[in-house]
């Protein structure tokens, strides 16, 4: 088992609702930031979803390593290689300095880079990421924290999503269309009742249910595709999304399932 593996315990219903009171927000911006940052916290081995950032590992350690193991440690961005790359690259960077690889990497539901531990409340990197490998309410925390200490809260309060991108992702951030996909995650996620792959909580609890899966709260893939299948299946536009005429289908589907 990877040393990054752990709990991974998955976001608590009530906890968006909570942070969207601290931060004075619509959870629909907060599931609009999770769905263009990761889309989820944890990987399939229970590990936080993370980037390595070279040029970061670069700067902390003063380009020491950069002779050797430029694909780690380089002053430019990029050279990311494949997702599922991502911790061995950050475990050969911990190899020649652990806290600078730690610092280096963008951590979980909300690719929050490790160097700004601080802004997030812990005093230390290595306690920052034994919350990120906990569970995804700690992600959430910690978001919330980086955001009011960042002053980013009202940005994302006002959907001001140019100002949030640049906060956020820095100042390269128009070249990734990080404020447009934002602004458009947000509709998605504004639309009353819809639920998508990237939503979270009761509703998407109740629906897994229906639709008779594993029940996690989290509409992922396996939750689009029961979701599409069931449109097939009665005839509607199979495009994963559940609104009111798939809710209305599946309430249907119960009631005969009673009747049979």
């Amino acid at each position: 088992m990877s040393p990054f593996s752990g709990p991974a315990t998955p976001m608590s219903p009530s906890a968006i609702a909570q942070a969207a009171r601290q931060l004075d927000c619509d959870e629909a911006a907060i599931h609009a930031v999770i769905e263009i940052e990761s889309k989820g916290g944890f990987d399939h081995a229970r590990r936080p979803r993370i980037l390595f950032e070279r040029h970061y590992f670069h700067r902390l350690t003063g380009g020491r390593f950069d002779a050797e193991a430029p694909d780690i440690s380089h002053r430019r961005w990029g050279g990311y290689g494949r997702g599922s790359a991502q911790y061995s690259r950050l475990e050969r960077a911990a190899e020649l300095d652990r806290e600078a690889a730690l610092r280096s990497a963008s951590w979980g539901a909300f690719q929050i880079m490790g160097d700004n531990y601080g802004a997030c409340g812990f005093d230390q990197v290595e306690a920052f990421v034994a919350a990120m490998i906990e569970g995804e309410d700690q992600h959430l925390a910690a978001f919330v924290a980086f955001l009011q200490s960042q002053k980013l809260d009202r940005p994302l309060r006002d959907h001001d999503w140019a100002r949030f991108a640049r906060g956020y992702n820095g100042p390269a951030f128009r070249k990734h269309r990080y404020d447009e996909r934002l602004a458009a995650a947000w509709r998605r996620h504004s639309c009353r009742g819809l639920l998508r792959e990237g939503s979270r909580g009761a509703a998407v609890r109740r629906l897994q249910e229906q639709l008779g899966i594993s029940v996690d709260g989290i509409f992922g893939a396996q939750t689009a595709a029961a979701v599409r299948s069931f449109q097939r299946k009665r005839g509607l536009a199979a495009d994963g999304l559940v609104g009111p005429i798939t809710r209305d289908a599946l309430t249907r589907a119960a009631l005969d399932s009673q009747k049979a």
